[in-house]
């Protein structure tokens, strides 16, 4: 399998959210989770002065445009290029080029490797989060996002809930 990047695509201003969520609804409508691995739309925390008050928001670093962790191929390439709102991939021409690890950093993606002691059908506890200390069975695991899906009890309901490899620990 050819290796995923991180490439940047240009969108209508104020529809980065939406194409987010269009682009991963078409993921999951084609099966296309090995290939396109995550959506994501930069957010940095901003202080505003508002009537004479602090408050602390969060705004677009990159108006415009949505990051795109994916293989690059004749598919994926049609899925994203053809979403509803997306203008274009960022590169010269048709060509979409991908992010270098130096451009990646000060967005605070890791392209880190975690090794992990733990497979399909183990018992681990979560470590950190919204579910910290919840106790579930691996579902199953995407090494490409670097997150496994466990069910927990909700409500009285198994509910599957997926969580970052740094986030879990074998029991």
């Amino acid at each position: 399998m050819a290796e995923a990047n991180w490439y940047v695509v240009h969108t209508y201003s104020g529809y980065e959210n939406k194409v987010k969520a269009n682009i991963e609804k078409t993921i999951e409508n084609r099966h296309l989770e090995e290939q396109i691995l995550e959506v994501r739309v930069p957010m940095q925390d901003v202080v505003e002065m508002k009537n004479g008050a602090r408050k602390q928001v969060q705004k677009k670093m990159f108006p415009g445009y949505v990051l795109i962790n994916m293989v690059m191929n004749d598919d994926t390439w049609y899925v994203v290029r053809n979403t509803r709102g997306v203008t274009g991939f960022v590169g010269p021409g048709s060509k979409p080029v991908p992010l270098t690890e130096e451009e990646m950093r000060p967005l605070g993606i890791q392209s880190e490797n975690f090794v992990v002691d733990f497979v399909e059908g183990d018992t681990v506890i979560v470590t950190g989060g919204a579910w910290l200390d919840t106790v579930g069975v691996i579902q199953s695991m995407n090494h490409g996002k670097q997150t496994v899906i466990i069910n927990v009890d909700l409500f009285g309901r198994e509910t599957p809930v997926e969580i970052s490899f740094s986030e879990v620990k074998k029991m």
